[in-house]
Parts: C-alpha cells; sequence; structure tokens
C-alpha cells in the first residue's frame, strides 16, 4: 500500500516521506472541521497532509495537531479545548456515516450523480469525470 501510495504522489508531484506506520485521523478530522470553521480549513488541511505524508508525523497525537493548529495561524489553547471535549466528534461521526451510506471506503473520492472517481487524480483525469458529466473546469 506504501508503494502505491509513493508511486501515485510522485505522478501528482507531492511530497512523501519514509513512513513506516499508518495512524488513526480521526482527531485530526475533527480539529480539520473546527478549522474549517475558522475559514482555515484548506491550510490546515494542507498542513496535517505535509505532517503526515511527508514528515511521518503521528496526527493521531494532540501535541502534534496543537502544533499544526498553531502554525496556521489557529490558537493552541482553543484547538486543545476542541480536542479535549470532542466537541465536533458527532460531526465527524456524521461525515462517517454519509460516507458508508455513499459506499465511499476511499479518500479523496469525487462523486456526481451515482459515479464516483477514486483517488487523487491529475487535473486532467477530474477535468474529464466531470465535463463527462456535463459539468465545465476551468483553472484558476
Amino acid at each position: 500500500m506504501i508503494a502505491r501510495l509513493r508511486e501515485k504522489a510522485s505522478e501528482l508531484g507531492l511530497p512523501f516521506g519514509q513512513r513506516y506506520r499508518t495512524f488513526n485521523s480521526r482527531l485530526a478530522q475533527e480539529l480539520g472541521l473546527w478549522a474549517e470553521a475558522k475559514g482555515k480549513g484548506e491550510v490546515f488541511h494542507k498542513a496535517a497532509f505535509h505532517a503526515y505524508f511527508a514528515e511521518g508525523k503521528n496526527i493521531a497525537k494532540i501535541p502534534v495537531l496543537l502544533e499544526l493548529a498553531a502554525s496556521v495561524g489557529l490558537l493552541e489553547q482553543e484547538a486543545q479545548e476542541i480536542l479535549e471535549k470532542r466537541v465536533l466528534k458527532q460531526a465527524v461521526d456524521e461525515d462517517w456515516r454519509l460516507s458508508r451510506v455513499m459506499g465511499i471506503t476511499a479518500v479523496p473520492t469525487f462523486v456526481i450523480d451515482n459515479d464516483r472517481l477514486v483517488g487523487a487524480q491529475p487535473y486532467k483525469v477530474l477535468a474529464r469525470f466531470v465535463e463527462a458529466h456535463g459539468g465545465i473546469m476551468r483553472r484558476v
């Protein structure tokens, strides 16, 4: 699995360091929802991606997540409260429930109508998928 991920990351020009373990991302998902609500979702998700895939950091650990939150301009104390009180646990539970209902078993998964495109894909592949369903892709 790691070899396949490394190959895909290389194809897409994404960073992928030496990883020997897989870590649970549940708390990172909860903190990510909070970061989105604070207008910092994109930068937080990019930071978490880089920490996990490029640096091999354990994003299941609260100190690692607090460091990530602070690195993107979020208040560390507020992030700690979100994590310790599990404020967004139910929201992530609902996201997981919906993914099971929709038959989604991997991320990213792009869904249009009942068709799916699974995995990180080059722009051209994603554009063809969207355009095949009547959409228009524009690079911005």
